[in-house]
């Protein structure tokens, strides 16, 4: 008997129907599936009942990857698959272990000899990068900024100095609610010249991917407010 698989499985960015973004694929790959790795058990089951409805809930073991589960409890996640057993692992939004806690577990799977599987989906990072019409060749994720507003600036220009030095596009992410508050400290802190993409609500119907200079953002007032959105930066 050979070692289960570890798959991992894309969820869609909001509430459209998960195959509109996915291929059949990942439907075919979770039919077959009754162990997952998680962040959230209520969203996973909700994602999974929609993707395949004839699926038997009770029958799932659910293993979360939280910010409660300890190190010595994960280090576990994959003895299944020594047994032949396959297990999904599941991101909140988009692909797993991209911005995501499921790189532990995509590790972990490397160390153990687990072949590691990934499916294609929807990446939020990706497709605002694909969309902003800025540099595809050379790029870099910096996650979020400095809550702290001075902090906030100063790292701002930072990546704006990187960008020009190393023609790179600087990509980061905010906390939805705090969208406006960051837009605004771009403006503030930002060359003129210097261009910014906002991409909000990706693959949904209100999907907005905007690329302007700053001179040009200073015309234009984005909806961001409480709307996922990837911000890129180039100089």
């Amino acid at each position: 008997m050979g070692l289960g698989k570890l798959y991992l499985i894309p969820t869609t960015l909001g509430e459209n129907e998960p195959l509109e973004v996915m291929p059949i694929s990942v439907k075919k790959v979770v039919e077959e599936i009754d162990h997952f790795i998680v962040e959230n058990e209520k969203s996973a089951r909700r994602f999974i009942k929609k993707l395949t409805p004839k699926k038997s809930q009770p029958d799932l073991t659910i293993m979360l990857l939280d910010k409660y589960a300890s190190a010595l409890e994960v280090q576990h996640y994959l003895d299944i698959c020594q047994e032949g057993v396959s297990v999904g692992l599941l991101s909140e939004a988009g692909v797993p272990a991209i911005a995501d806690p499921g790189a532990d577990v995509v590790k972990l799977a490397h160390e153990k000899g687990v072949q590691v599987i990934p499916l294609v989906g929807p990446s939020s990072i990706l497709m605002a990068m694909m969309g902003s019409g800025m540099n595809g060749q050379n790029f870099a994720f910096n996650g979020y900024l400095p809550i702290d507003k001075g902090e906030r600036k100063r790292e701002i220009k930072a990546l704006e100095k990187i960008s020009k030095d190393r023609n790179q596009s600087q990509i980061f992410i905010e906390t939805p609610y705090r969208n406006e508050k960051m837009f605004d400290d771009l403006k503030a802190t930002l060359h003129p010249t210097t261009r910014l993409c906002i991409a909000a609500d990706i693959s949904l119907s209100s999907e907005y991917i905007k690329t302007y200079s700053m001179k040009e953002w200073s015309r234009v007032k984005p909806d961001l407010h409480k709307r996922p959105a990837i911000f890129i930066v180039h100089k």
